[in-house]
């Protein structure tokens, strides 16, 4: 069940904060994610191999025990390609979260995001640590969702609730991403609170299960960032017995995580820089999943497909193109192109419609396609957004 006014503190033991330090001129862009009990976590990273000092230090943390307290986060300058003295910023941030919540190291994650190769101002970051007091309150985490945005129009951010064990168990999360958004990870950072009991081995399962099929399913320009991360921190206070792909509602704890994974996956692409339109492409009768889930991306990674949605166009055989060149196995002949609920194509045949219907459709805020190969049983849906005049603005004059 949704929890609509549920948040990332909703799970029991967490608590978060966010100020303005002055990395960034004007919103806030440091905040911090903490718990009361040491958390078992897990996450997952960007597959760009050039990577940034936060990633080497989070994963450092969270490999010593599989446990963190804390997450500090800053946003307006992603500490990436800025060598030795990078690392050491990062570590330093690392040290100055613990001594301010009297915890160790190790038990804190660091996560950066911005502009790339510029040093950190760690004149500003170290002293507004100092200064963050994490809360359990709404206003803090109205505070700690807008510190970490960059190029966001929105925060993101969804609440759910389960039965397990007949306990309850409640699972939120909070996260950015707007430019820079390629399948297999983006530049987004989501942080997921659980209040479940389990393992950080099995959070890393049913994490790693879950992210192919809902951030590694977004796209906005085709771009992988280098501080890509989703993280997940569970408290272990809702009393259910501990979680394990054999617990017999285990399947109901991965549908928890993956509707929350979506939920923000879905705000992250609809927030794409310069977006007017989030785009869902639903790829069905594939071979299997992961064929129908490729061509899904294909689609909707397509700039000639985007620009089509933005100019409201009902150019299918932009559609087509992609599946095409996708790498999935499809039979030439066989292939369905639905727009909205308008049949384009029907077994590779161009079927007769009327262009100011679906102008219309794909002028919605919300512009469905759906791809039939009729070659086998497999599903897969990919989320995007349309390409529109605004994010060549906006990404020309990034860095002033």
């Amino acid at each position: 069940m949704k929890k609509e006014e549920g948040t990332i503190i909703t799970p029991a033991g967490f608590q978060v904060a966010g100020l303005h330090s002055g990395v960034k001129r004007k919103r806030n862009d440091l905040g911090i994610i903490t718990c009361d009990v040491p958390a078992n976590a897990a996450a997952v990273y960007t597959t760009n191999v050039i990577q940034a000092a936060p990633i080497k230090v989070t994963k450092e943390s969270i490999a010593k025990e599989g446990k963190l307290q804390a997450v500090i986060v800053n946003s307006g300058n992603a500490n990436a390609c800025t060598g030795k003295q990078g690392e050491k910023d990062a570590f330093l941030m690392r040290s100055a979260a613990a001594e301010q919540l009297g915890i160790p190291e190790y038990y804190v994650a660091v996560a950066s995001t911005g502009i790339i190769g510029l040093p950190m101002p760690m004149d500003k970051i170290i002293p507004s640590i100092k200064l963050l007091e994490p809360a359990a309150s709404d206003n803090n985490v109205d505070q700690f969702n807008e510190s970490i945005l960059t190029t966001d129009i929105f925060t993101k951010s969804t609440c759910y609730q389960t039965t397990i064990d007949g306990k309850t168990v409640t699972m939120a999360g909070s996260a950015k991403g707007s430019g820079m958004i390629e399948p297999n990870m983006a530049t987004m950072l989501a942080f997921v609170t659980t209040d479940a009991v389990i393992e950080s081995s099995m959070l890393q399962v049913a994490l790693k299960e879950v992210t192919e099929t809902t951030f590694n399913c977004i796209t906005v320009d085709g771009d992988t960032s280098t501080n890509d991360m989703v993280l997940i921190m569970a408290s272990e206070k809702s009393g259910n017995e501990g979680l394990t792909p054999q617990h017999r509602e285990w399947s109901v704890f991965v549908e928890l995580l993956r509707k929350t994974c979506v939920d923000l996956a879905k705000m992250i692409a609809r927030d794409g820089e310069g977006a007017t339109t989030l785009i869902e492409v639903e790829v069905n009768g594939a071979l299997n999943d992961k064929e129908a889930t490729q061509a899904a991306k294909a689609v909707v990674g397509s700039s000639l497909v985007k620009t089509a949605v933005y100019g409201a166009d009902a150019n299918w055989g932009r559609i087509i193109a992609a599946v095409g060149y996708s790498k999935a196995i499809v039979n030439a002949e066989t292939i369905d192109i639905t727009i909205g609920q308008v049949k384009l194509l029907e077994n590779s045949q161009p079927l007769a419609f009327a262009e100011e219907e679906v102008s219309e459709i794909l002028n919605n805020e919300t512009v469905k396609i759906v791809v039939d190969l009729n070659i086998g049983t497999g599903t897969g849906v990919a989320w995007g957004c349309d390409l529109t005049y605004d994010y060549v603005r906006i990404n020309a004059s990034y860095r002033s």
